[in-house]
């Protein structure tokens, strides 16, 4: 691609080196903006007059500085975080002149909470659509049911009894735009009825803390040990509604023990509370059987809580409330007099995508490929960051790793994000200070042979032992 103006010395040898320094000129300075569509390799090293392997070498360099981006059939292109680094104007009289700050382009995103959204089946969704559209009625297209459309919660009610053992029947599930909202809406109703304190588990996530307590509750901690929520603490809080992720705590990955669940479930009807379970990922299990939900053994005394946002992903906003009959008739009385219900041939969709066996067929897929990537995860930080313990691998869509100690996990934080790698640490996930530094990596977007290469560039930053 001649029109490049790509410039180097044939007698100086390193060509790759050159071609990827020539590249990088032409994209800091905005001859090539982001999403510019790269010439293959073999048409570059054509035009360029030099081997192919010389620019095979070139694009890989960029790729892991997070100047491109390469994704399968849609060829090389320039990164979407990739910016100029033109000079700043003048600054006009009486206005601040400040540098941008440049946020490092980000190659490998580890965070965890998102599926390989490249996955999602787009040809069987929109095959569902369009049978959902042949088969509405008319008089089904007017204002939906609040509870959402009777056909799904019937579909969900046999999904959720069959895979998750939930004890289910069509009037006690109630479709939701995903768990947040479904969340928001019980917890409202539960403070209504006077439970304004709830307990959360310490660790939890940090981003359903604002709309919890936007509902109008007092959120206490409860500790979380190698068996799940400490049921103790728990009846020490004076709290009569606690929100748990018994499958796979987030972010720990510990699995409630039965004899915790069995201790959950008593103090529930001693108290006469409610128990409000998070089933944000359990359709991915690995090395171990299925761990029936909660729900399943008290239906009287948990409402469950799910999405597709894991296992299709988090844009659809389809998800739902399993409640002990007489709540899922006021969380239905609720959606009736604030948003009417939600979208009628998404939920039909959703409903063939299950009942055909499309759904059971791709989380199938997904699990195998997700399993691959996981063992890809938690070998390179093996043997990349020695001395981690890895935690919570048996299932789910991210791992817990525990750093060693004099390892600053802030430190390990940045020194990613200058290699390109964006990876959370567990602290601010603690209400006080973690017992340990840590990091909670997601693996779900990356392919193995990536998430080797993420991992070897973290290594290459930070050394074990030392503070970063």
């Amino acid at each position: 691609m001649t029109d490049l103006h790509l410039h180097f010395d044939r007698a100086a040898g390193r060509m790759s080196g050159q071609v990827a320094a020539g590249l990088r000129a032409a994209i800091r300075g905005g001859r090539l903006a982001a999403g510019s569509r790269l010439p293959s390799s073999r048409d570059l090293a054509r035009d360029l007059g030099v081997s192919r392997g010389v620019v095979v070498a070139a694009y890989e360099q960029l790729l892991a500085e997070g100047f491109l981006v390469a994704r399968r059939g849609d060829g090389t292109r320039v990164g979407p975080m990739a910016a100029t680094q033109n000079p700043l104007p003048e600054s006009r009289p009486g206005r601040d002149r400040r540098p941008a700050r440049d946020a490092p382009p980000v190659s490998y995103d580890l965070r965890p909470g998102v599926p390989d959204l490249a996955a999602f089946p787009r040809e069987r969704w929109s095959s569902s659509i369009r049978a959902a559209l042949r088969a509405l009625q008319y008089d089904e297209l007017g204002y939906p049911d609040p509870a959402g459309a009777p056909v799904l919660r019937a579909e969900l009610a046999g999904q959720l009894g069959r895979v998750r053992a939930a004890h289910v029947t069509p009037e006690r599930v109630v479709v939701t735009q995903g768990v947040a909202h479904g969340l928001a809406i019980v917890v409202r109703l539960l403070a209504e009825d006077g439970h304004r304190r709830l307990a959360v588990e310490d660790p939890a996530s940090v981003h359903q803390v604002p709309l919890l307590e936007e509902a109008g509750v007092e959120l206490v901690r409860v500790p979380v040990d190698g068996q799940g929520v400490d049921v103790t603490a728990l009846d020490r809080t004076g709290a009569r509604a606690v929100l748990v992720t018994p499958a796979h705590q987030y972010p720990t990955g510990v699995v409630l023990s039965a004899r915790r669940r069995a201790e959950l479930v008593s103090w529930a009807r001693a108290v006469d509370g409610i128990v409000i379970e998070d089933d944000y990922d359990a359709e991915f299990r690995y090395d171990r059987e299925p761990v029936g939900c909660l729900q399943g053994i008290a239906p009287d005394r948990v409402v469950l809580t799910g999405s597709v946002s894991k296992s299709l992903a988090p844009a659809l906003r389809l998800g739902w409330v399993v409640a002990p009959r007489p709540l899922a008739e006021r969380v239905r009385a609720y959606r009736a007099g604030t948003d009417l219900g939600g979208p009628v041939i998404e939920q039909h969709a959703l409903a063939e995508l299950i009942a055909s066996g499309s759904y059971d067929r791709h989380l199938r897929v997904m699990r195998r490929q997700y399993r691959l990537r996981r063992d890809a995860l938690v070998e390179a930080v093996r043997a990349h960051l020695p001395g981690c313990r890895v935690h919570g691998v048996s299932a789910g869509l991210h791992v817990y790793v525990e750093l060693p100690v004099g390892m600053r996990e802030q430190s390990v934080v940045e020194a990613a994000g200058r290699m390109g790698v964006a990876v959370d640490g567990a602290g601010p996930l603690w209400w006080g200070p973690a017992p340990s530094a840590a990091l909670v990596l997601g693996y779900a977007a990356l392919s193995p042979a990536r998430l080797a290469r993420a991992m070897a560039l973290v290594g290459s930053a930070v050394t074990p032992g030392s503070d970063g």
